[in-house]
């Protein structure tokens, strides 16, 4: 069985490893071992999962992360778990739409701009999550500073909630350009090939980092994981993944590459966006019977 987990992760993971926005991160870098992720995902009882991310023109949050997270949170909390997402204020009415959606026994909590690092100290002890996940949440570079892809400064758009990763005891982080809360882990291949990679490059570094094209893609790939673990099926449907992105985009969400308010995420149309989703339905499909077949 874990060999056959092994085989499917690859797989899984190079279907979510296509890079169409040419960012240059993806194709140098190392699997994380998806096994045990998934091996802690399912024992945890308690998690927390922190998004938003903003897009400085437009002042709101964008639709990659929020719809990710719920996703997340959906197959979590379909397994019995308690989770809370985080955001801040500029994503807030997106996360909210998108769980209300998607994941409406997942508890939205947000962090004040002003006192962020106490709030996130005081939500980790209130809550004491086993698991942190992080996708697509902004995390600070060498130089203190947020910072989009561009290389702009967005400290004053993004609560700091470094602190959540950083006093997890196990964490997961979710990009696709190397700025994310987490991606330090892969520190070397975002120097050498990201544009401007040695000042966007978030610091703080998971203990399993992984990536996608879109890191709302590894929302599906997690419910992918704990499908296969629990031999549920909690990957959505076309139909729930289109209601999700309108709701989404009907409480102000943004496309991050664009700027526009539509039903895009990344500059992908909702058209390519579900052509991902089949992918990982069909993989899911053809190795779950191969796997619990070998439980028996």
């Amino acid at each position: 069985m874990i060999q056959d987990f092994g085989r499917f992760a690859y797989g899984l993971n190079r279907i979510l490893a296509w890079d169409p926005g040419r960012r240059g991160l993806l194709a140098s870098l190392p699997q994380a071992n998806l096994a045990e992720a998934a091996g802690k995902l399912a024992k945890a009882g308690r998690v927390l999962v922190a998004t938003g991310f903003p897009v400085a023109c437009r002042g709101v949050g964008e639709t990659d992360g929020p719809l990710g997270a719920a996703h997340i949170a959906h197959g979590l909390t379909a397994l019995g778990k308690q989770v809370v997402i985080v955001t801040d204020q500029w994503s807030e009415a997106l996360l909210k739409a998108a769980c209300a959606c998607r994941a409406p026994g997942a508890r939205v909590e947000i962090i004040p701009w002003q006192g962020a690092a106490e709030a996130c100290r005081r939500l980790m002890e209130q809550e004491r999550p086993e698991i942190v996940i992080s996708i697509e949440r902004p995390g600070k570079g060498a130089d203190g500073h947020f910072h989009n892809m561009r290389g702009q400064t967005i400290d004053h758009l993004t609560a700091d909630t470094d602190l959540l990763l950083a006093l997890a005891p196990c964490s997961i982080a979710i990009g696709d350009g190397g700025n994310e809360l987490g991606m330090g882990a892969f520190a070397a291949q975002i120097h050498a090939g990201v544009p401007q990679g040695p000042l966007i490059c978030a610091q703080q570094a998971a203990e399993y980092p992984l990536a996608a094209g879109v890191s709302n893609w590894w929302g599906w790939g997690i419910e992918a994981l704990l499908s296969l673990c629990s031999g549920r099926d909690l990957l959505p449907s076309d139909r729930e993944e289109a209601e999700v992105l309108a709701q989404v985009v009907e409480a102000g969400g943004v496309d991050g590459v664009t700027g526009r308010q539509e039903l895009t995420v990344d500059g992908l149309s909702l058209e390519e966006n579900l052509r991902i989703l089949r992918q990982v339905r069909g993989i899911l499909a053809k190795w779950t019977a191969e796997y619990w077949k070998g439980a028996i």
